[in-house]
């Protein structure tokens, strides 16, 4: 922070290299955390291997999306980690190198939930328009809307860097603890930041949810074809879920402000924020594979052959519905 505006981060980190030390406890936070984030990233890289094995996966727009989802997660996940890790060691770094961690970070975040509405939009066309879905969802359109996301997803946060970096010509050579508000060099940042959450969330909610009823109704009104509906109808509802996953990720700061605010034992607080780190931010995000991956009667005998580190071609036929 420029000046003398003291963030109520900057305020918990001066009490946690006070009072904290890095004792066992700590070590096997920092365990916990290092093994959550690589099995989940290895599990999420066996999925992206199988999506790159067949040139089915790698042509459909479904898939496409997918392995975005996949990846957009992984580097969330390795970011979030070594930002607690920094956290937990106590260890400075400049603020050239916490922006970039910030702004992946923001962004990864961000992506997720426009990649669950664009998702949704793509079963939509698929279900409520089958002769133009091939016409609409193309392979070039998809990567197309995959650069718009990210740059929804990152203009907020990089307008915030570069405003800070003109603001404060030493900004990006501090010494500082890496922390989100760091980058805020002005108390309207904030709330700006909190208010596009707010509307991505409201708007990616609406659109998921009106591409939820679109396509229910389709599953009940078709004669032909219900099958599929039907699991457009699940995987949609799916998304809905999962949207509610990012919601609890959203109130990832204001929880750990609130515990910041009220209590008054570092003890407490620092045990509330590694339990609300790790269970509204990290998990979340390990779901993914599970959640859309496993249930794919397409991906599912590919990832469990994968899995188990057998490196020979899995040679099957894959019919995508």
């Amino acid at each position: 922070m420029a000046g003398t505006n003291i963030s109520t981060a900057d305020a918990f980190i001066d009490q946690y290299v006070i009072k904290a030390e890095l004792d066992a406890g700590n070590i096997a936070k920092l365990m916990v955390v290092i093994l959550i984030t690589l099995l989940s990233v290895y599990v999420n890289c066996v999925m992206l291997h199988v999506l790159r094995s067949k040139r089915i996966f790698k042509e459909s727009p479904r898939y496409i999306l997918f392995a975005h989802m996949l990846f957009n997660d992984s580097v969330q996940l390795i970011l979030t980690s070594v930002i607690c890790i920094f956290a937990l060691v106590f260890f400075k770094i400049t603020k050239a190198v916490c922006s970039l961690l910030i702004f992946l970070s923001v962004a990864t975040f961000r992506n997720a939930p426009f990649n669950l509405a664009v998702m949704s939009m793509e079963r939509y066309v698929a279900v409520c328009f089958p002769l133009r879905h091939a016409e609409i969802a193309t392979q070039k359109r998809t990567y197309i809307v995959i650069c718009f996301i990210w740059f929804f997803g990152s203009v907020n946060i990089l307008t915030d860097i570069f405003f800070a970096a003109v603001m404060d010509p030493n900004f990006f050579y501090m010494q500082i603890y890496c922390a989100r508000e760091q980058i805020f060099i002005k108390p309207w940042q904030l709330d700006v930041y909190n208010g596009f959450n707010v509307f991505h969330f409201v708007l990616v909610t609406v659109i998921i949810i009106f591409t939820y009823i679109s396509i229910m109704i389709v599953a009940r009104s078709v004669s032909s074809n219900k099958d599929s509906a039907k699991k457009a109808h699940r995987t949609v509802l799916l998304h809905l879920i999962q949207l509610g996953l990012c919601l609890t990720s959203f109130l990832y700061g204001t929880l750990e402000r609130t515990l910041i605010m009220t209590s008054s034992s570092n003890f407490i607080i620092l045990h509330l924020r590694y339990l609300n780190y790790i269970f509204v931010l990290i998990l979340p995000r390990c779901l993914s594979p599970i959640i859309y991956g496993l249930r794919d009667e397409a991906v599912r005998p590919l990832f469990t052959y994968y899995f188990f580190h057998h490196s020979r071609k899995f040679h099957t036929t894959v019919n995508i519905k």
